[in-house]
């Protein structure tokens, strides 16, 4: 199935008032930027390698997805489930990721930057992510406006948190404790 069709597909559902089912299709590599696949099913999907640039996705069930490598930069997520999918080595730079859910989601290697709504709740526990991306947080972290008794834990954390691509412009590099 390549992006054609799958467009195809979800505005044959849509005209009948219903979310496409794309479940456990094979659309690895699939050109869909831009696409609107808004509350499709898309769980268990191969979407390795695909091009998601610009995609609407909110509300979209990706729930065990695969989507090793893919291109989601600038791609609207708001309130979609993420839930154990696999997002290692993608690119969701300036992705909207808010309401989310990445329950057990893998983003080991992919890049956040810019990315919105990293969730803080119960949908954003036992997300994978490597140590580039914790020194980014931490970065980000060290880089606020905190209480004492928090920048005291915080300290404990800098040198690590300095190690950042992130860093310089996070102003730590020049950070007096």
């Amino acid at each position: 199935m390549d992006g054609a069709d799958v467009v195809a597909v979800v505005r044959e559902a849509n005209e009948k008032g219903q979310p496409a089912n794309l479940r456990n299709a094979d659309l690895q590599g699939a050109d869909l930027q831009g696409a609107s696949l808004r509350n499709t099913n898309l769980q268990g999907t191969d979407l390795r390698g695909a091009n998601l640039q610009g995609a609407s996705l909110q509300g979209a069930n990706l729930q065990g997805a695969s989507l090793q490598g893919a291109d989601l930069r600038r791609a609207d997520l708001l309130r979609a489930n993420l839930r154990e999918a696999n997002l290692q080595e993608a690119n969701l730079r300036e992705a909207n990721l808010r309401e989310a859910s990445l329950q057990g989601a893998n983003l080991q290697g992919a890049d956040l930057d810019f990315s919105s709504g990293i969730p803080l709740w119960c949908g954003g526990t036992r997300i994978k992510i490597d140590s580039r991306q914790v020194a980014q947080i931490l970065a980000h972290l060290c880089s606020c406006e905190v209480p004492e008794d928090a920048r005291t834990e915080l300290n404990k954390v800098l040198d690590f948190a300095k190690t950042s691509h992130r860093a310089e412009e996070c102003g730590l590099i020049k950070w007096r404790t």
